[in-house]
């Protein structure tokens, strides 16, 4: 059997699971979430709960790819003990990582879009209703997306096909640091604008009135769920990359490290987003539409406003691209150790797969629009995106945290014996953490679950929210029963 690869460098390992981690819920999500909570008061909140929720969660699904030296496809299966079901549960990743994709890569192809529409000019010449309706005219248009899409998914793929070191690896590398250095030159040009000190202080200085305003419930929760679907967690795309981990390193620095860089550009995108809306008078929690109509309004009023525009759309690109790969090689990888194909058939049968389950979300937006099956105004990448970010995430990363402290799972002993292989930050050991993984977190991540289902379905009414809700504890039920289930002596 040939060996396994394995990360070339500490720092590859990093910056490759940190770009994983950094998605567009980071540069695009968090300065306008951000900005309907209240500032400098949501991002300490969200601090606090990325350190003791996102934490320990990222720790236990590089302890399984390490562990196991393999792919979600048969990681569960060689640390479970004989006669457990958790193998079951591997399929969560698999289902997850598709559907992702099937709407991933069609907004990481409206990144690279927007970034070659803004270098063009055309965006340029457009006054605020051109800008308004040059998005709904890229929405309306099928070709146009579905070719930008492709674009997307040929570049990842042709990433994961060079292979891990030469390919994931080196060219994330490369991508991670323009990244940052692109968000830090962004940042400082936002910073000194006229008008945008109001914005650096609503961002830096805390406001705890903002708590009382809001509802310290919905802000709390808020901060907990960004914590928690900032890291990527729960379908495997961290666990692979533990799998490719060398044992010279405890995994709590190099989980604490990827933690630190993903926080570090959520934080840096936060810089460039909102003094730049307070600079230009425009409400920073306007939601997603900040991205590509508030945001290329403030570009072209903004001096040079075409390259800075520009550099804004690269950087949201290799964010997207990043985790497209991180995902795809997930994919890939499941395939090859689940069906026992070779990694280049695994590419070619995955390329044409994602392809076509992209297009249900791009043909949402246009030929396929009447379909509303999450209420009057959704689309089909609302249902994708509620299945992956209220189901699949929360649930798969209380898989992990569950399948780590349980004695019918790999259990505590062996989970802390992995984490704390190496040099490094020792994982704690005492009884108050086992404690706190057993129960208390669990419980953390099935209250985000559950409220998560609550919030989406409460506006339209009682009845259905309550609809929804037997499925969420369906759901629920069903991965604590696997959890506890325990097999009977012979």
């Amino acid at each position: 059997m040939q060996e396994r690869e394995k990360f070339g460098s500490r720092l590859g390992f990093i910056l490759v699971s940190a770009g994983c981690a950094v998605g567009l819920g980071n540069v695009w999500k968090f300065p306008y979430i951000t900005g309907q909570y209240g500032g400098a008061t949501f991002i300490l909140i969200y601090l606090v709960f990325l350190v003791i929720f996102g934490l320990p969660i990222v720790v236990s699904e590089f302890a399984v790819g390490r562990g196991s030296g393999k792919s979600m496809a048969t990681a569960f299966h060689d640390l479970e003990p004989k006669g457990t079901r958790w193998h079951n549960l591997s399929w969560f990743s698999l289902i997850g990582c598709y559907l992702l994709m099937m709407f991933y890569t069609m907004v990481g192809g409206w990144m690279i879009y927007y970034a070659f529409r803004t270098a063009s000019g055309e965006m340029a010449k457009l006054d605020a209703a051109g800008v308004e309706a040059a998005f709904g005219s890229m929405l309306g248009s099928a070709p146009t997306m579905i070719l930008w899409m492709l674009i997307a998914v040929v570049i990842s793929f042709v990433i994961c096909a060079i292979g891990l070191q030469n390919g994931i690896e080196k060219i994330t590398k490369v991508m991670m640091t323009v990244l940052i250095l692109l968000m830090i030159v962004l940042a400082v040009r936002t910073v000194i604008m006229p008008g945008a000190g109001e914005g650096v202080r609503f961002y830096l200085v805390p406001n705890f009135e903002s708590i009382r305003q809001h509802g310290i419930g919905t802000v709390l929760f808020a901060a907990m769920a960004q914590a928690f679907f900032t890291l990527s967690v729960g379908i495997g795309a961290m666990q692979i990359f533990g799998s490719y981990m060398k044992k010279d390193r405890r995994i709590l620095g190099e989980s604490i490290s990827i933690i630190i860089v993903d926080t570090i550009i959520a934080l840096v995108a936060g810089f460039i987003v909102i003094p730049a809306c307070f600079a230009y008078g425009v409400e920073p929690g306007s939601g997603p539409s900040l991205l590509f109509i508030t945001l290329s309004n403030v570009f072209n009023n903004m001096a040079g406003g075409r390259i800075w525009g520009t550099l804004f759309f690269i950087c949201m690109s290799f964010a997207a691209i990043t985790t497209i790969t991180a995902v795809f090689e997930n994919i890939i990888t499941f395939c090859t150790e689940k069906f026992g194909i070779s990694r280049k058939k695994a590419i070619v049968i995955n390329f044409a797969g994602i392809v076509v389950l992209s297009l249900p979300a791009i043909l949402g937006f246009n030929l396929w629009s009447e379909i509303q099956l999450m209420g009057p105004g959704t689309n089909l990448m609302d249902v994708e995106d509620f299945l992956v970010s209220y189901n699949l995430l929360p649930l798969g990363s209380l898989i992990f945290v569950l399948f780590c402290v349980r004695k019918n799972g790999w259990g505590w002993n062996n989970f802390i014996k992995e984490v704390n292989t190496g040099e490094g930050m020792k994982f704690p050991t005492g009884s108050w953490m086992k404690i706190y993984m057993s129960v208390i977190l669990p419980i953390f991540i099935a209250f985000v679950y559950l409220k998560g289902y609550f919030d989406y379905f409460k506006p339209q009414g009682m009845a259905i929210t309550g609809r929804w809700m037997i499925l969420a504890v369906v759901l629920l039920v069903i991965v604590f029963g696997i959890a506890f289930y325990r097999p009977r002596k012979k």
